[in-house]
């Protein structure tokens, strides 16, 4: 007899942990599915590329709902369907409408929220985050019909957000607490070529600014952002993007052990042994999550002690940074920055708008940012992540286009 097996969250982390059960063990459960969106699963990440133009929201699904039927998979989404209680004794979850569903392994993949910045305004119309189709969709509708906004956060989703405004024909200012841009993922030299290469395109920034109050009009929508400094912005639609927290309320209702995220062990599985986590809203060894890659790392993971395989144990590895926006190439990885320990090899080339810096500590890669030139960006990771002894080929590393005959597994030194 199958077990069940439910899962609540029907998004990128939940759904590819089906599909690499269903690979590896896929008659050894009866599945069921919760999801608050009213569709099937799709791909998150590329919703900037559905603001710009470059895909539609079709575009973008990965599962539609007959991939669910001829799955076997039981799939409630929508309004009503989003579970709201956790009945560990009994090993059941409650949907919102009362929808009740009985199991014997849960997943829990519910990701995060943005996170809203508290400043007066935070609560007007036309004041929003940038997290799924009904985000985009007010986006889009608001390109049509209005010109100012103005985006809260210089990190890859505040700079996909403002560049898909501004291809949509919007006056789009970014607000960012730094005065470098991707502050977490680039070094200040790299950061003031993209900067640069923005304003090309037709955003403008206030750098290093802090917010201070959201201003509306009488029918309560938004009009205008008051910065710290005294200075005023114009303002038809606010997009909030600093950041995300993960959504961990539920399981923590049900008295699953939560810190940052809920707290889940090498195999993915929180402290109710028949319970397991993954995605935005886990917390692994100190660590949360908002990048897509170690996301289908965790499924694997996960997928593989459900299906009782068994032996594999999740371990966080360095993450690259890309930044969607068609002809800009950034990659970053690592640590970029280094200490007192550490050495940095950079090349630049402003005419050519290359950069490359590399950094080296103890004859090893912990380090990489690429601007322009972002060719050998997986190279680099794969260096870095396998620790790899560089000095044989230190001198030309920053070179690696002269390196064309390297490839896995040869020796370097």
């Amino acid at each position: 007899m199958k077990q069940r097996l439910v899962v609540v969250g029907n998004g990128m982390a939940g759904m590819r942990t089906v599909e690499e059960l269903l690979s590896a063990a896929p008659d050894k459960y009866d599945i069921t599915v919760f999801g608050a969106e009213p569709y099937g699963n799709y791909n998150r990440i590329m919703l900037s590329s559905v603001l710009c133009g470059e895909k539609t929201i079709e575009d973008i699904v990965i599962n539609d709902r007959q991939w669910y039927i001829d799955n076997g998979i039981k799939l409630y989404a929508g309004e009503g369907k989003t579970v709201v209680y956790i009945d560990r004794k009994n090993r059941d979850v409650y949907a919102q409408d009362g929808t009740v569903a009985g199991y014997d392994r849960l997943l829990i993949a519910t990701g995060s929220k943005a996170v809203i910045p508290e400043v007066p305004g935070n609560d007007l119309a036309g004041v929003i985050s940038f997290r799924d189709i009904v985000d985009v969709n007010k986006m889009l509708s608001y390109s049509r019909s209005h010109n100012k906004a103005v985006v809260l956060g210089g990190g890859l989703l505040g700079l996909e957000a403002a560049n898909g405004l501004v291809l949509r024909g919007m006056a789009v200012t970014v607000i960012h607490n730094h005065e470098v841009l991707l502050n977490r993922q680039l070094d200040r030299p790299a950061a003031k070529m993209l900067q640069t290469e923005l304003e090309q395109r037709g955003l403008k920034f206030k750098m290093g600014a802090k917010l201070k109050q959201l201003l509306g009009d009488e029918n309560g929508h938004i009009t205008a952002v008051n910065l710290a400094d005294g200075s005023q912005l114009e303002c038809d639609l606010f997009i909030t993007a600093i950041g995300v927290r993960p959504n961990m309320e539920l399981a923590q209702q049900a008295g699953i052990y939560c810190q940052r995220g809920i707290v889940v062990n090498d195999t993915l599985q929180s402290y109710d042994p028949c319970i397991y986590a993954v995605g935005e809203c886990i917390q692994h060894r100190g660590a949360t999550f908002g990048l897509v890659a170690p996301l289908f790392e965790q499924a694997k993971v996960c997928a593989n002690h459900l299906s009782a395989h068994g032996a594999a144990e999740y371990v966080t590895l360095p993450t690259a940074t890309k930044l969607k926006v068609t002809g800009i190439n950034l990659f970053s990885v690592g640590d970029f920055q280094g200490d007192e320990h550490s050495e940095s090899i950079c090349f630049s080339d402003p005419a050519l708008g290359i950069y490359k810096k590399l950094v080296i500590k103890a004859d090893k890669l912990i380090g990489a940012v690429l601007y322009g030139d972002t060719a050998a960006g997986s190279w680099y990771q794969q260096l870095l992540e396998q620790g790899e002894n560089i000095s044989g080929i230190r001198d030309s590393l920053v070179f690696v286009d002269i390196l064309p005959q390297l490839k896995q597994g040869d020796s370097l030194v």
